[in-house]
């Protein structure tokens, strides 16, 4: 409960109207998609709910009782109705008869498979049993951190007594599973007017018969969790008192772009990682609080919390008085071992005859004073989220800690969830990641045609994009575009003059803060003049030589710097020209910065070996489709060059070809992901022309 959340109750968004036309499905799915709408009740696929549904058996034709569940791995608040699980209740109910006892729950999960109904193939997750027993049609697992900050503290049971008295009852804490679905049956069995449990460092049940009664409830529990803490924390010092004080906005985002590309170094050799940064006022406090370090190193309490950030964070030696960067730098590498070295003893400690082998042993979360919380993980969707979650984490913290005594999940129970053989066959069970996973790209030229078709391709193999262009409005309508197609995680967009090396300068520092720093360059961005050299005026000269010599050298002066930061190696491709090999009539000071741009190239392959970044050129050559250059004066002059009417020409080009094919900007966007790829690891001062042949630019 962040300073600014703490007064702004839940409010009630259920419409009568909506809801009058909906079946009991529709009605699961709508007090769904609205609790999981704000943060402040659940996290990101935190949490379930849960509706017993009478349905049509498809085999006798008769009424059975079903319950609908969320799914392994959903969310509720973006869930559709193909994400709940749908089981029998009566060979739910079979189950129990066949429970051999709380060693053996795990196997009770593999069963669930037998309860399907209709053939559902969403996969039943272990909270089914949570659901399934309680003697209630409609059923709600919120992880509200209003309720968690409660059951996280040392005296949990008291206080849910003194806040809730009987209406909400209390029980100690267990893992999730069968064992912990009997215990919730038996507890509404013996106290029938209770509408709802806090369950020990985890979080709220609350039930009802009615999918509109059990939301209200829901909300008017939690509502009275956060005026109780209102109330409670009114005037008393929180996490301590502060320590330290935040930089300023601009001088925070500065700290992050430095911060984060090294930090990637250390950590990203087994396996490439997003970054994500976040200072907002709920962070800041924490990190700034004379308690962080003591907090900090109890870890989380909520499971959901902990199997997103890890058990605890890493908290880094900055002092933002001083605001030396350098001196968390040099001893970076040293606090990233000790990290390591410490989770690995953890494993050692906790681990059981058959765990799974220690992962990926680097931290999760960095928390920064003075200026934030920075999050790594294996894509940008997962570091952000992970993120969240670790702000529901200190919302908990501060609730706790303000009222009474914080008390983070034992070791070994989190262990034991972390490492849970339930949750490594999950793992197992997801899909191999795609080519260029962990990677981040930036494009220049991102909004036209050929920059748009390459960074579409990158995002399909799972990079990162940052779109760059001077076009505000062709920019927000390509990132708009991709946002729909990839998810909003996937793509930043960035307004850039590449001429501009102040604005160059800026561009990759927040390329460093959105995704972590960057391992592809396509150099992209371009404009086209044609005129006999007789009437080319210098500005004509001078514009062609800033836009393609000198923006491609400040862009991949930036990306040589991050990247040799980063010590991960990259790839800068830069789009030239067939004009830049083969000389073209009436366009020498375009021609003759595209010549730049290869041997630019060329240098850049040189200097780039040894610290394992590849430069490669691409050469296409007339690509009218969808292109910018082709939509103005430059097919205008080309076409009287060439002595013929602007529609000709693209026939024309075809023609001249030696395959006779128009060349297109998906055609350039394939041979770009061969250069950025791995595919081509071990090529780098190399060109390859898209051209459909032409025997005036072959490289011998």
């Amino acid at each position: 409960m962040a300073q600014g959340q703490q007064l702004r109750l839940l409010e009630n968004k259920w419409d009568d109207g909506v809801a009058a036309s909906m079946d009991e499905r529709d009605l699961l799915l709508y007090r769904s998609n609205l609790l999981g709408a704000d943060k402040r009740i659940t996290n990101y696929g935190g949490g379930n709910t849960s509706a017993k549904v009478i349905d049509k058996d498809p085999l006798s034709g008769e009424d059975v009782d079903v319950l609908w569940v969320k799914g392994s791995g959903g969310d509720v608040g973006t869930i559709k109705l193909d994400g709940f699980a749908t089981l029998y209740m009566s060979k739910l109910d079979q189950l129990r008869s066949i429970y051999k006892g709380q060693e053996h729950e795990d196997e009770m999960v593999g069963l669930l498979t037998f309860c399907t109904f209709n053939l559902n193939p969403r996969a039943a997750s272990i909270d089914t049993a949570l659901h399934a027993y309680l003697p209630y049609r409609h059923v709600d697992h919120m992880h509200p951190d209003a309720v968690i900050a409660i059951a996280a503290t040392r005296n949990s049971r008291a206080l849910t007594h003194q806040i809730f008295g009987d209406e909400i009852g209390w029980i100690a804490w267990r893992r999730p599973g069968f064992e912990l679905g009997l215990e919730l049956s038996r507890f509404a069995k013996e106290h029938p007017d209770a509408k709802g449990v806090v369950l020990e460092s985890h979080g709220l049940f609350t039930w009802a018969d009615e999918a509109k009664a059990c939301y209200e409830l829901t909300l008017r529990i939690i509502n009275k969790a956060i005026a109780w803490f209102d109330c409670q924390t009114k005037g008393k010092t929180i996490f301590g008192g502060e320590a330290v004080q935040s930089l300023p906005a601009e001088k925070r985002q500065a700290v992050a772009a430095q911060l984060m590309p090294e930090i990637r170094a250390h950590i990203g050799t087994g396996e490439r990682k997003i970054g994500h940064f976040d200072d907002s006022d709920a962070v800041l406090e924490f990190v700034n609080s004379n308690g962080l370090r003591d907090l900090a190193a109890l870890g989380t309490s909520c499971p959901d919390h902990f199997l997103r950030t890890k058990i605890r964070p890493l908290v880094l030696d900055f002092d933002p008085a001083t605001g030396s960067v350098e001196a968390v730098l040099a001893g970076l590498g040293t606090a990233i071992a000790d990290y390591r070295k410490h989770y690995g003893s953890y494993y050692e400690r906790s681990r059981h005859p058959d765990s799974p082998g220690i992962r990926d042993a680097n931290a999760v979360v960095y928390l920064v004073p003075g200026v934030g919380m920075i999050t790594f993980a294996r894509d940008k969707a997962t570091a952000r989220i992970a993120g969240e979650f670790y702000v529901n984490a200190i919302n908990v913290m501060r609730g706790a800690s303000t009222v009474d005594t914080y008390v983070g999940l034992p070791e070994q129970e989190a262990f034991d969830i972390e490492y849970w053989l339930l949750e490594e066959a999950k793992l197992q069970r997801m899909p191999k990641s795609k080519s260029l996973a962990g990677r981040v790209g930036l494009v220049t030229g991102g909004a036209g045609g050929i920059g748009r078709a390459i960074a579409g391709k990158m995002m399909s193999e799972g990079a990162c994009v940052v779109l760059a262009d001077i076009d505000v409005e062709a920019l927000a309508r390509t990132e708009a575009e991709f946002s729909k197609r990839f998810g909003k995680d996937q793509v930043r967009s960035l307004v850039l003059d590449v001429t501009d090396e102040g604005a160059v300068l800026d561009g990759f520092a927040r390329t460093a803060t959105q995704f972590g720093g960057l391992d592809i360059l396509v150099s992209n961005a371009g404009i086209a003049s044609s005129e006999p050299v007789e009437s080319t005026t210098l500005a004509m000269w001078d514009r062609n030589m800033d836009i393609l010599a000198k923006g491609y050298f400040l862009v991949a002066r930036e990306a040589f710097r991050m990247m040799r930061r980063q010590k991960l190696g990259g790839s800068v491709v830069f789009i030239a020209s067939k004009n830049g090999l083969a000389a073209s009539p009436n366009a020498s000071a375009y021609c003759t910065a595209k010549a730049a741009e290869i041997h630019l190239a060329r240098c850049l392959a040189l200097e780039g070996a040894e610290a394992a970044i590849r430069v490669n050129v691409v050469n296409p050559d007339a690509v009218l489709r969808g292109s910018k250059i082709w939509t103005g004066e430059w097919r205008e002059q080309r076409a009287a060059a060439y002595n013929m009417s602007t529609d000709e020409l693209e026939d024309h080009y075809r023609k001249r070809s030696m395959l006779k094919r128009s060349v297109l900007p998906e055609d350039v966007a394939e041979a770009t992901y061969f250069f950025a790829s791995d595919l081509s690891a071990k090529s780098t001062g190399n060109i390859i022309n898209v051209d459909a042949g032409n025997a005036q630019s072959f490289t011998r």
